[in-house]
């Protein structure tokens, strides 16, 4: 297979530094907007994992965000800003949020997450669908999507059960509640949890070790954990299906205005008379 050697040129969001040992460090680069993700960065993030595959000078790959914060999220407005979607819109969005996630879990090489700041949202699915997640004690993190009256779909049903209790995970997803690095770690949600400014040289130091063992040991034990995720693919199907149908739903639409608004949002459906069989 014939691999392209400048293939770092295809990405306008993402810069990418070789360090020793075969270490690709990749930082997200928005740092203007804490790193949200418009149409073109959301590609990326799921595209960059094939191209890491495909690389001969990488072992391990470790993923950071400019700036102070990991990755906001959607930027406000990319997203669900069209009220009467027809299915190619829809196909192409679940077909983008499926990818986002799948593309880390099905990358032969490991990957690290150094979560350098706050990660929400699709930033947080990037954050926890790595090999290995390294958060700063005092970042924030939040699904976001219960708060932007959309279903948790893009990773957090598939992933957050298996890292820590189904009863912790239906708390902090219903809720929307937001929470640190360290209690993340407390709850294993994340791998590991240090002082934030020691998360980057945390990530590098691992990738370092990883990717002077046995590579083939390494991809082939990656796969083989990894069948614990795919098992629950049906799961991300049906989440990721429903996330859809709120994704262009009033309520996020009311989520859209209040965010600029800069107010709380009074999701239509709190009042909506019930109509579902009791």
């Amino acid at each position: 297979m014939s691999v392209d050697l400048n293939w770092f040129e295809r990405y306008e969001h993402l810069v990418f530094e070789r360090q020793p040992n075969r270490v690709l460090l990749i930082t997200i680069n928005r740092p203007e907007v804490d790193n949200a993700v418009n149409a073109r960065l959301h590609t990326e993030l799921a595209d960059v994992w094939r191209d890491v595959a495909r690389d001969p000078e990488t072992n391990v790959a470790v993923i950071t965000g400019a700036g102070r914060s990991f990755c906001a999220g959607g930027e406000i407005g990319t997203f669900g800003a069209n009220q009467f979607p027809g299915s190619a819109d829809i196909d192409e969005s679940m077909h983008g949020v499926t990818e986002l996630v799948t593309e880390m879990i099905n990358c032969s090489k490991p990957i690290i997450a150094a979560v350098n700041g706050t990660a929400m949202a699709s930033g947080l699915a990037v954050a926890l669908s790595a090999d290995i997640s390294i958060a700063g004690d005092d970042v924030t993190l939040n699904d976001g999507h219960l708060r932007g009256g959309m279903v948790a779909g893009d990773h957090a049903v598939l992933l957050w059960p298996l890292y820590m209790s189904l009863a912790q995970a239906r708390y902090y997803l219903l809720t929307g509640d937001s929470m640190t690095g360290s209690d993340a770690y407390r709850l294993g949600l994340v791998s590991l949890s240090v002082p934030t400014a020691e998360v980057l040289e945390r990530g590098l130091k691992i990738a370092d070790r990883i990717a002077t063992n046995a590579q083939f040991a390494v991809r082939w034990t990656k796969r083989a954990l990894n069948a614990w995720v795919r098992q629950q693919a049906p799961l991300f199907e049906l989440s990721t299906a429903l996330q859809m149908l709120t994704l262009y739903g009033d309520d996020m639409g009311e989520a859209l205005t209040a965010i600029a608004a800069k107010r709380k949002p009074q999701f239509p459906s709190v009042n909506r008379p019930e109509t579902t069989p009791g």
